[in-house]
């Protein structure tokens, strides 16, 4: 019975550290110790010092753990959603647009025609008390008939300055100081005044088509750079939308040619 004791105690004590569990209490044999002298082990209690052959292995797998990155807990890696940005390259567009057509409004505003209009006093700047002001500024233009404008200054004491600036562009009118208002009498158009404001008409009709083209191709353009980022099927919707809306204003501007046109030949 001692000499199966015996063995079992010396079995025990050669088995290496690293196969017992840390956490046991257990005493262990210092194996460098029995190498030395396997015949006579003598055991260490406490804390023993780890086999060094198989201490790398544990520093592998700690640095393996360390190098590990934590999986997203949604099963898949994230992709970041692009901002819609089809209404505000839209509204842009049509902004741009539509400020063209106000511009064309403007400049159409400003050619006589043999009929009287409010508007076509608006653009002539008067001077007076060292200041250049449109005249829209210092007096109220109504018409009185298809042939004639009254003028009436807001401060009397600009009528002549009105006087002046009035004759002094290129409309060829010739108004008369009516107690404190002028009255322009608008004359016929002759046959040369009429073809030089429809060349004018032309060269406005074409500027403002080609502000409408710019508006568009600066939006596609914005669609271009978003990429993959924004939807083809989106991207190709978007684009027949700015496509339309460049038609809607082209139409607009000849609309409008069209009038003034209309009206410069009627004299």
């Amino acid at each position: 019975m001692a000499l199966y004791l015996r063995r079992a105690m010396r079995l025990r004590n050669t088995i290496p550290t690293t196969l017992l569990p840390r956490n046991s209490n257990t005493q262990t044999c210092n194996i460098s110790h029995f190498l030395v002298s396997h015949n006579h082990p003598t055991c260490h209690s406490q804390n023993p010092t780890p086999f060094p052959s198989f201490a790398f292995l544990t520093d592998s797998r700690r640095g393996f753990a360390k190098g590990k990155k934590p999986k997203d807990d949604s099963g898949g890696s994230t992709m970041e959603v692009a901002p819609d940005i089809g209404p505000s390259v839209k509204a842009s567009a049509s902004s741009q647009m539509d400020a063209a057509i106000v511009a064309l409004s403007r400049e159409l505003a400003k050619l006589r025609t043999g009929r009287a209009s409010a508007g076509m006093l608006d653009h002539i700047i008067v001077e007076t008390d060292g200041l250049k002001m449109q005249l829209n500024h210092l007096a109220v233009v109504s018409v009185i008939d298809s042939k004639t404008l009254s003028v009436n200054p807001y401060d009397p004491n600009t009528l002549k300055a009105l006087e002046t600036a009035i004759v002094s562009s290129p409309l060829g009118l010739n108004p008369k100081v009516d107690g404190e208002r002028l009255i322009a009498a608008i004359p016929p158009l002759t046959k040369e005044h009429m073809q030089a404001m429809c060349k004018v008409v032309a060269k406005s009709s074409e500027d403002v088509k080609q502000s409408i083209r710019r508006a568009r191709q600066k939006a596609l353009d914005t669609i271009k750079k978003a990429g993959s980022s924004f939807p083809k099927d989106e991207a190709m919707r978007l684009e027949k939308e700015i496509d339309e809306l460049t038609k809607k204003f082209m139409k607009s501007a000849d609309e409008l040619c069209k009038a003034k046109e209309k009206e410069i030949a009627q004299g």
